[in-house]
């Protein structure tokens, strides 16, 4: 948003988003003036960064001045305004709100200025020497690494930040943790019957993207827009037809809408889903290329169950954590700024804590990996002084259910569960009658270190009022909770415990590293050109075809003439709905062969992407992302843009008024 807005003011066609950022942040910009007439505008001046104020003007129409609190113009001479000046200034990317709010309220030189200032030092790239946290003022994040926000989030009303662990906290290597996720699930259709040709598969890790929709009952996998408008399918490998799509999912005939819901549709939330949904592709193919030969008895809907339930045989044997327990490093990603992002986390006076669905034995083996490097006999407890606590065997979504659940204490040494009272520790009785002293659960040395400090405790089970109730906390909105899967960690957080939620998106950083290429950049301006030239086509098509079937009166000449007129049009109209389409299909081609651009289906937002903008509070490509923001700052989510609002072209970056805000940035 701020790149767009910015080039408009700019005027700038040629410069591409990030350099326009650059070119903001870092040197004195001339503003060109657009729109009214000189004598008609409200100049705002700016100072030059040796505080000169004579840096210049920035003229607005009298239609704009609401917007930046003005009641009455303030008139400059034509040739004055020529003469003049603007200077843009901002306070840098992720730099401290007082940073920015002292630029926006710099002194006025009359009642509708307002004096700009913009230093020409570009903010420090952090380093071990001088990590971003330090500085005075806070690095920028590049693009792909930014923290992106859709609802406004003050972090200072924020007491406890959580994380989910696996692919939030732990960063699996695609191809190695796909794969072996792929082979260990074929191990187990074997072992349930099917045929051994299918040790004979291939995985492709890139073909499954997140925010798809399996259709169990018809064995594809669609991909819809965010009106739940299917506009991609395949069936297996096969994509199908405009008509086929039609037919299936918007027929006409009045059967009620597809829903696209129950037991029917899976949503492919989670990374840790698309190698069962490749999988499930490959079954259909084998089903319809073979039908009297290979799962002749199997129902689509069939082999998506038997996918999911020789899944969750790996889990539960240990298959795949086992493989993983002992060789973390082949399938899980070395991550240095953990621990910088947590610890500035815990400086800030912020408690910390991970709720996972893993249960204790590889949590602790995956957290000793990612904090300290240690593996096989190596592992050990200390990596806990890094959170508050840690709630494992957590059953989200369910965790997030206002109900019953038992909450057990985790014995760190044998790794057994003790009984809690909601958290409280219990009188272990077996413990009890074996010693003469206290038992372990209520030993005093059990919750202090050396210093005295309490320790982290590590729990299975329980539900969200338990985490409340351990960390202090008084209200959902006093939690920022971090997790990958869009409806297991945000969606149900967000709607049963009012947490406020930060969604990573891995996928984000090549989508970004796209769409900044050069070859990229002007793609979609001349995509909507064509789409605009191809709408006024039609519409002038449509009214030359309803005045030839009305009108009464015509002479035959006249009437022959707009025959001819109307397949002009119609040829230029379909020359340019090609050329349309296949630019189009060609633009998102470069994202994904077959699904293309992630949060978008043709113009409209993904369906995921809708999930992203409606639950996700934040979202960004990496946890470690944090670490390039102050833990007080302030996230405020852009402008929400409708369609007649860039139709009449007054879209501005931001507001230059006194007392912005809002109850979320309160």
């Amino acid at each position: 948003m701020f790149c767009r807005d910015l080039s408009r003011v700019l005027g700038s066609k040629r410069l591409g988003a990030c350099e326009l950022c650059v070119r903001a942040l870092t040197q004195t910009t001339r503003l060109r003036v657009i729109g009214a007439p000189a004598r008609d505008r409200l100049v705002v001046r700016g100072s030059s960064p040796g505080g000169s104020s004579a840096g210049g003007s920035r003229a607005v129409s009298p239609s704009n001045r609401r917007a930046f609190g003005a009641s009455t113009s303030t008139s400059m001479g034509a040739k004055e305004s020529k003469r003049a000046k603007a200077s843009l200034g901002g306070a840098p990317l992720g730099a401290p709100e007082s940073s920015q709010r002292s630029m926006m309220k710099a002194p006025s030189a009359g009642r509708h200025t307002r004096v700009w200032t913009v230093s020409t030092t570009p903010p420090p790239v952090p380093s071990v020497d001088s990590p971003s946290w330090t500085d005075s003022v806070w690095a920028s994040p590049s693009s792909s690494r930014k923290i992106f926000c859709n609802r406004s989030l003050n972090m200072k009303s924020i007491k406890a930040v959580g994380f989910d662990m696996d692919y939030t906290l732990a960063q699996y290597k695609e191809e190695e943790f796909e794969s072996l996720a792929y082979y260990e699930t074929i191990k187990k259709l074997v072992s349930l019957g099917y045929p051994e040709c299918l040790y004979e598969f291939k995985v492709n890790t890139r073909y499954v993207v997140r925010g798809l929709v399996i259709d169990k009952r018809r064995g594809n996998m669609i991909k819809m827009d965010r009106h739940k408008y299917v506009k991609i399918a395949y069936h297996g490998f096969r994509e199908l037809t405009e008509e086929e799509r039609e037919t299936t999912y918007h027929s006409a005939s009045g059967a009620p809408r597809e829903s696209f819901d129950g037991i029917n549709f899976a949503n492919i939330d989670t990374l840790f889903n698309l190698a069962e949904a490749y999988l499930f592709c490959q079954l259909v193919e084998l089903k319809d290329k073979y039908p009297g030969q290979y799962l002749c008895d199997k129902h689509y809907f069939d082999l998506y169950q038997d996918v999911r339930r020789a899944v969750d045989l790996c889990h539960r044997d240990g298959s795949l954590k086992m493989a993983i327990a002992n060789d973390p490093a082949k399938y899980i990603h070395e991550d240095s700024s953990l621990l910088p992002m947590l610890k500035m986390l815990q400086t800030s006076g912020r408690k910390t804590f991970v709720v996972t669905n893993s249960l204790w034995d590889y949590t602790n083996v995956v957290m000793n990996f990612l904090l300290s490097g240690r593996v096989g006999k190596e592992i050990n407890h200390d990596w806990l002084q890094y959170f508050d606590m840690v709630i494992v065997g957590s059953a989200k979504p369910g965790f997030y259910a206002d109900k019953s659940s038992n909450l057990f204490e985790i014995d760190l040494e044998s790794g057994l569960l003790m009984n809690t009272d909601n958290g409280s520790p219990m009188v272990q009785l077996d413990a009890a009658l074996k010693m003469d002293g206290p038992p372990p659960a209520l030993c005093p040395e059990r919750f202090a270190s050396d210093s005295g400090a309490p320790l982290c405790r590590a729990f299975q089970g329980g539900n969200f009022r338990d985490l409340h109730s351990m960390l202090s906390v008084q209200s959902g909105s006093e939690v920022l909770y971090a997790g990958d899967h869009i409806y297991g960690d945000i969606l149900r957080s967000k709607k049963s415990t009012g947490w406020r939620t930060l969604l990573l998106v891995p996928e984000l950083e090549r989508e970004i590293n796209v769409m900044q290429r050069p070859d990229m950049r002007g793609q979609m301006p001349r995509l909507a050109a064509l789409r605009d030239t191809r709408a006024a086509l039609d519409d002038q098509l449509q009214r030359l075809q309803w005045h030839l079937q009305h009108s009464t009166y015509m002479p035959d000449e006249k009437r022959a003439e707009m025959k001819v007129s109307i397949k002009q049009l119609t040829e230029e109209r379909d020359t340019r709905r090609a050329e349309h389409r296949n630019g189009l299909r060609k633009y998102h081609e470069e994202f994904h062969p077959v699904w293309g651009q992630l949060m978008v289906s043709g113009y409209q937002s993904s369906r995921f992407a809708h999930q992203i903008q409606r639950f996700a509070c934040l979202y960004t490509s990496h946890i470690g992302n944090l670490r390039g923001y102050s833990p007080e700052k302030s996230y405020r989510s852009g402008s929400d843009a409708m369609p007649h609002f860039e139709e009449a072209g007054r879209m501005l970056p931001f507001y230059i008024d006194e007392g912005l805000g809002t109850a979320d940035e309160a």
